[in-house]
């Protein structure tokens, strides 16, 4: 009984360390025109920032010096309804960055306290939507600094030469998606197409990769958050299999590099976590820089 109870508290101990080991992951993907140079784009999500997270916020400072090209933020920035300035703040040089995001429920919305044991279930389509928090501040700080807003909408903007062409909808766990909104091929005047969402619901990566997207940016499921060592994430709170909880895959999941109807499918683990739940077990805490390389001639 005691050393059940010793045990416990080490690895929650543990959980509580992990959830603070923020790291960045690194991948390659050969996706530019062929002879382009390599382009950097800085993959953010999840940060459920609160104001006091100042060893977050100057970690995520710290990314600036990566000097991306592009930054792809994928929504849950807020944990408080103070935490738009130190949002700003923590995202500092990168701002200056071209940039494109969309929200997630933890940007609209604040947390609730309730049992971490849900996550483990079907989901219940309960959604918190009580304490609303000031995104509408957010979005304007983000468009002031000449970030493209692809809350349901499509956008493009041009980085050393080659155009970018996005699609993105608004939160798909929250329902607020518009897939008539951004339905039809992928802009044929790009050189490179992403679809970005938070949430990576099997609907809208099957609606982008059926439009010819070459990517898909999304965030969202923590990596599983809790995971299991050598077997990896058991949830990923949408309908994504856990396989696919994090990193680099392609969609559909049977596809591969070449096949004319699938895309790319990157997911990031995120930087943050509930404040009720800071924990992490086997998923440290993360952001993605990929590496677009030109594509095989």
């Amino acid at each position: 009984m005691l050393g059940g109870a010793v045990a416990g508290a080490g690895l929650t101990a543990y959980a509580v360390w992990e959830a603070r080991q923020y790291t960045l992951r690194e991948v390659t993907v050969p996706m530019l025109p062929v002879g382009a140079r390599a382009l950097r784009v800085l993959h953010l999500s999840d940060l459920h920032l609160t104001p006091d997270q100042r060893h977050k916020a100057d970690w995520v400072r710290e990314l600036a010096a990566l000097h991306p090209d592009l930054v792809v933020n994928t929504g849950d920035n807020l944990a408080h309804r103070d935490a738009v300035p130190a949002v700003i703040d923590a995202l500092g040089g990168l701002l200056d960055v071209p940039g494109v995001f969309v929200f997630g429920s933890n940007d609209y919305f604040a947390p609730v306290l309730k049992n971490p044991l849900r996550y483990l279930f079907p989901d219940d389509g309960r959604r918190n939507t009580a304490d609303t928090l000031p995104w509408e501040d957010l979005r304007a700080a983000y468009l002031a600094a000449g970030w493209r807003d692809l809350t349901n909408r499509v956008d493009a903007l041009e980085i050393d030469g080659v155009r970018f062409g996005f699609a993105g909808v608004d939160d798909p766990h929250l329902g607020y998606d518009s897939l008539t909104a951004v339905a039809g091929q992928a802009d044929e005047t790009a050189d490179v197409t992403l679809g970005v969402a938070h949430a990576p619901y099997l609907r809208v990566l099957d609606q982008f990769a059926a439009d010819g997207y070459d990517a898909i940016i999304a965030g969202h499921t923590h990596g599983g958050q809790v995971c299991v060592p050598f077997v990896g994430a058991l949830t990923t709170n949408c309908d994504l299999e856990p396989a696919r909880a994090k990193g680099l895959h392609r969609h559909p999941a049977d596809s591969h590099d070449g096949d004319p109807d699938s895309s790319w499918l990157h997911v990031s683990a995120g930087l943050g976590t509930s404040p009720f739940t800071p924990i992490r077990v086997a998923c440290r805490p993360e952001a993605t820089l990929l590496t677009l390389t030109a594509r095989r001639p």
